[in-house]
């Protein structure tokens, strides 16, 4: 396989974090599984990434302001805010993410039967559609 042990729980653990964060996004803005999905997301990309990498990823001039609105968001959960911090986190994971979203598009747009349907309009959205040489 071409994950290691160590990554193979560091994608499980991300996964869980997401799960998490649906879940308390499902249970009208529960502050503790957000809390929870957060700490299992970070933990879990750390744990997949490295923690120098994880570090250079989240410090990088370009990504600042995705992780300064995404620690901003946390200190709003944490201050029994829930609906506004995670507002501010997603624009932060968004902002963070950002460069993935044309991977994503690709990734959906070769699903069998739907995928083309699907590409189009994502590809739209995230201004990430195919761009000929002129």
């Amino acid at each position: 396989m071409w994950m290691s042990d160590t990554q193979k729980i560091g994608a499980a653990f991300t996964g869980s974090g997401t799960f998490f964060l649906f879940l308390g996004l499902m249970f009208f803005f529960d502050r503790a599984l957000i809390l929870m999905g957060n700490i299992l997301l970070l933990l879990g990309i750390t744990v997949l990434l490295g923690p120098t990498k994880t570090f250079t990823f989240f410090a990088k001039k370009e990504k600042l302001k995705g992780t300064a609105a995404f620690i901003v968001g946390l200190a709003f959960i944490i201050a029994r805010w829930p609906m506004i911090g995670f507002v501010v986190e997603c624009y932060g994971l968004l902002l963070l993410f950002k460069d993935f979203f044309g991977v994503l598009v690709g990734f959906i747009g070769s699903i069998p039967i739907v995928g083309p349907y699907i590409e189009g309009p994502l590809a739209r959205i995230t201004g990430t559609g195919r761009v000929l040489p002129v």
